[in-house]
């Protein structure tokens, strides 16, 4: 089930709400917040709910193993079983055809590959289990008894398909601690409306014109006319996630859950390293804490940080999907951030704000084309095209440009480098300047503020109800 869809948003969501207010005890609450969550999962993936609750058992099971041993065995065995666990779903056909290619060198028949259906948000609720038997193992948390508990934190409905990454320990209290308020319920709300209006408005928006025009081969696109697919794409990706993570944490918080923020304007970073503390915070978050610190961080040589980089980066790149396009993306962004740490770093400090800002989009709108297009060859070709080599003039600019595209990129241009709040506080101090009365200042704003969110949700409704089918980029990892 999508967030922007119509029977979500006029009957699942509605309901959900009704019938969780009305529940007054928190044992009953948490119950029902499981049974709800597995009905959202089965409106889409009915094929592999049953497989949702095997993680779940196993790995409540696994935890008190965890909790009872206190051994490096007990935990290698219950992260394994977690990744064998994905591999088995997500991995075994890239893995197989790789396999073959060996196989083939060596004049050995090859094996069939499997081509299974991937089960919605298995990357994600993987990665809640494994930090659920982490924050065990290390003693952060106990190991959960109460099986409903340990079921809702890794089904519950807003993170289950797509984020945030919600590590166990963050959020184990507010299983029966949490609190439902109207000022919480009034914040979540606007949460939502704005990340609905990212996705609808602005990211379906260009998902249209990204679509049109990597439907092309790169060689039919003119160099201005690539820079423009990739461009629409960079901030298609950015409005559709952080879109979708700004729905989550508004309908968490709603529920009387408090997620952690997901994104902060990665697109005005001034470094890659600075960009990763800013885009898809909750998986870099996880990474550091379950992988990289293990693996030793920044207390070991040199040599080895790089290399712990390059682990990282490169299952970054794979945990998003299944092929060497992904992995590429992946291992660009581990050699800028090695770069940096070389000493390159010292030079953007001593450069200009302008000069860090181009150098942080171009390393990462570059990685994103392979992020985009699967095939290398294809890849490759668009890089041609972006730096017109090669004498292909292909379609020019003005075929793909319409009045509302246009003006949808430079809103989103604005909106992702934070200039529309800039602009908003810039007004609202000259007229706290210009005014006598503060408090009528705070009242008019709060005003404006409730008629474009109304303005925003209404809009998105009619594109949702009026529009066509458009899913989560996220949703295939």
């Amino acid at each position: 089930m999508l967030f922007p869809a119509p029977i979500f948003l006029f009957l699942f969501l509605p309901v959900t709400l009704l019938l969780v207010y009305l529940t007054r005890q928190s044992r009953f609450r948490n119950g029902l917040l499981v049974v709800l969550s597995l009905l959202f999962y089965i409106f889409g993936e009915a094929d592999f709910v049953l497989m949702l609750m095997g993680s779940v058992v196993v790995n409540y099971f696994l935890g008190k193993w965890v909790d009872k041993c206190k051994n490096n065995a007990a935990i290698t065995v219950g992260v394994a079983v977690n990744l064998l666990f994905l591999v088995a779903n997500k991995y075994l056909g890239f893995l197989t055809e790789n396999l073959n290619f060996v196989l083939q060198g060596l004049h050995v028949h090859p094996l069939n590959v499997p081509h299974l259906k991937l089960p919605v948000g298995i990357s994600f609720y993987t990665f809640h289990s494994i930090s659920y038997l982490m924050d065990v193992y290390r003693k952060e948390n106990k190991a959960q008894k109460s099986f409903t508990q340990l079921a809702l934190y890794i089904t519950l409905f807003p993170q289950l398909v797509a984020g945030p990454i919600i590590r166990y320990k963050d959020i184990a209290s507010q299983f029966t601690s949490r609190v439902l308020t109207s000022s919480r319920f009034k914040i979540g709300i606007e949460r939502f409306i704005i990340g609905l209006g990212k996705k609808v408005i602005i990211a379906n928006t260009l998902g249209i014109s990204t679509d049109l025009l990597f439907s092309l081969h790169p060689n039919q696109l003119s160099t201005a006319s690539a820079w423009f697919a990739i461009i629409c794409y960079t901030l298609q990706l950015y409005f559709d996630f952080s879109g979708y993570s700004d729905m989550a944490i508004g309908l968490a918080k709603m529920l009387g859950f408090d997620f952690m923020e997901n994104f902060n304007f990665p697109y005005i970073s001034r470094s890659v390293r600075e960009f990763w503390r800013r885009w898809h915070i909750s998986l870099s978050n996880w990474f550091r804490n379950y992988l990289y610190i293990p693996l030793g961080g920044n207390r070991v040589g040199k040599a080895r940080v790089y290399l712990n980089l390059f682990i990282v980066f490169f299952l970054t790149g794979l945990w998003h999907g299944a092929s060497w396009n992904f992995v590429i993306w992946g291992l660009l962004h581990g050699f800028f951030m090695v770069i940096e740490r070389l000493g390159f770093d010292k030079i953007l400090e001593r450069s200009g704000r302008v000069v860090k800002h181009f150098y942080t989009l171009f390393a990462v709108v570059i990685a994103w084309v392979f992020f985009r297009i699967d095939k290398l060859d294809d890849a490759l070709a668009f890089l041609k095209t972006l730096f017109g080599i090669g004498n292909n003039p292909g379609y020019t600019l003005s075929f793909f440009t319409t009045k509302e595209n246009v003006i949808v990129l430079v809103l989103a241009i604005l909106l992702a480098i934070n200039g529309v709040n800039r602009l908003l506080k810039g007004g609202i101090k000259m007229l706290y300047n210009s005014v006598s009365s503060i408090e009528a200042v705070k009242v008019s704003f709060r005003n404006v503020k409730s008629v474009a969110l109304s303005l925003i949700f209404v809009y998105a409704v009619l594109n949702v109800v009026y529009g066509t089918y458009n899913p989560f980029i996220y949703f295939r990892f």
